[in-house]
């Protein structure tokens, strides 16, 4: 399957890479789970993200399981939250830069790596008001980056990304080295237009999350939209297939990580990369 391919620090990889996170619903099946992955590999996937609190450690004991340094897959993760299985939600925000070394220890340990090749500082300047930092977790950006190139100094770690960031913040953090940005967007939740243009610009890998919108109950969905379906009808794809496809054509620093625990699912958004939109139907997607 021909799956195009971007840069992310440094490297060439395929522009639909993997988002590891829906393996955790698959915890009572590991081969199921090992499965899926493999099956990425297979189909020319070698951009894979994760997180220690996927799971409370079981996302990265698949990874650490399921590839070997041939694969040459680049694995990314994320800090800034650690697992919270009994709480609220499955993260707690672990923002102190303290907490962001553990939490990179953490990380090594589970997948079984000397170094990460990129590691996300996931922030809370945006996102839900339930994960938003709050009083010793209200960290400065500039002291967290601090610590995240004393981390790449010393090797634990390859790059440096962000997450769940500002335009303000991004700016701020440019002299780091920033290679990628992870945020909320999609054809239906374009309010990052401004930094992912600066994005562009500083050719840094744009990464959305929630790339089909549907974050939370009552929010708009990518594949709900008229305009999408009727493009779907017209060249042949799903609706969801579409709306990853616009993102691919909306930028040139975009780089997908759909995440699904099912391998029909996984083939399908893998063969959004190869869709073409041409102008007409990209104009009536951006209309609504």
């Amino acid at each position: 399957m021909h799956n195009p391919r971007g840069p992310l620090a440094g490297r060439a990889v395929s522009r639909v890479g993997y988002g590891a996170m829906q393996l955790r619903r698959l915890h009572r099946d590991r081969a199921a789970a090992l499965a899926v992955l493999r099956r990425a590999v297979e189909l020319g996937v070698d951009h894979v993200d994760t997180a220690q609190f996927y799971g409370n450690g079981f996302v990265n004991g698949l990874l650490r399981e399921a590839l070997s340094p041939c694969d040459n897959v680049m694995v990314v993760s994320k800090v800034g939250g650690d697992p919270d299985p009994d709480g609220p939600h499955p993260i707690r925000m672990a923002q102190r830069p303290e907490q962001l070394r553990a939490s990179v220890e953490d990380n090594l340990a589970s997948l079984g790596l000397d170094r990460i090749p990129v590691v996300n500082l996931r922030r809370t300047d945006v996102g839900p008001a339930a994960l938003r930092a709050q009083g010793d977790q209200v960290v400065d950006v500039d002291d967290q980056l601090a610590e995240m190139i004393a981390l790449r100094d010393e090797g634990k770690i390859g790059a440096i990304g962000l997450s769940a960031v500002s335009l303000e913040v991004l700016r701020r953090a440019l002299p780091a080295g920033i290679v990628c940005v992870q945020n909320a967007y999609s054809l239906v939740a374009r309010d990052d237009e401004d930094l992912l243009r600066l994005c562009t610009a500083e050719r840094i890998a744009w990464v959305p999350y929630f790339p089909l919108g549907g974050e939370a109950p009552g929010r708009a969905k990518v594949t709900d939209q008229p305009a999408v379906v009727a493009a779907a009808e017209a060249v042949g794809a799903t609706p969801a297939q579409v709306g990853l496809a616009w993102l691919l054509h909306h930028a040139p620093n975009v780089l997908l990580i759909p995440g699904t625990a099912d391998a029909g699912h996984l083939e399908a958004n893998l063969a959004a990369a190869t869709i073409a939109l041409d102008e007409a139907t990209l104009s009536a997607l951006e209309a609504g």
